[in-house]
């Protein structure tokens, strides 16, 4: 479980495929604190360490990762929000996050407003993609506030320190993100859905 907080950005250092698997090696300021083992957010997408060396750390993602999320589009050197496990003995400054992407969305654009940012995307609705006004959303594992939403739409504000320590200063219209919607609205969702098809 994670909480939409990054830590801190890694960069994309190696990418080795080994049949529909492909192993990424990152490196950040945190791989030498991590274990294999371990579970990180990668972008949002939640990914077991299988490997460590100086500085960086390894991770392996299947075919349904790849197909699932954008990390079938990182590149050598493309930055990485990172976000180890959250405590239970810690406060949950942003909203209860799994890392399991639901589906991927385009950045349509970038507005700068006076020292912050208001980025627009655009994705696939289903039933159980929810977007509520002021409600939350991870966008490439970072806990934000959904910002008005529409049909296949929606937005959100990146405040300065977001924008400076994580990889939203690093995103162009027309790049891809990974989301994931509120886990809540999800299983409301889902409960409506079976209860309307008793009906």
């Amino acid at each position: 479980m994670f909480t939409g907080i990054i830590e801190t950005t890694g960069t994309v250092t190696g990418i080795r495929k080994e049949g529909s698997n492909v192993h990424f090696t990152i490196s950040s300021p945190i791989s030498g604190a991590m274990k294999v083992d371990q579970s990180v957010a990668h972008d949002g997408v939640c990914l077991t360490v299988v490997a460590l060396s100086e500085g960086a750390h390894t991770v392996t993602a299947i075919e349904e990762t790849l197909v699932r999320s954008k990390l079938g589009q990182w590149k050598e050197g493309s930055p990485v929000n990172l976000e180890r496990a959250m405590q239970a003995n810690s406060r949950l400054d942003g909203h209860m996050v799994q890392g399991h992407v639901d589906a991927t969305a385009t950045c349509l654009s970038i507005d700068e407003r006076e020292g912050s940012w208001y980025f627009r995307f655009r994705y696939r609705p289903t039933e159980e993609h929810l977007l509520v006004d002021k409600g939350s959303i991870s966008v490439n594992g970072v806990s934000l506030t959904v910002v008005e939403p529409r049909d296949d739409t929606f937005s959100v504000a990146i405040i300065p320190y977001t924008w400076e320590h994580t990889n939203f200063s690093a995103l162009k219209p027309g790049d891809a993100v990974n989301l994931e919607f509120d886990i809540i609205g999800k299983y409301i969702a889902r409960y409506v859905k079976l209860y309307m098809e008793k009906d």
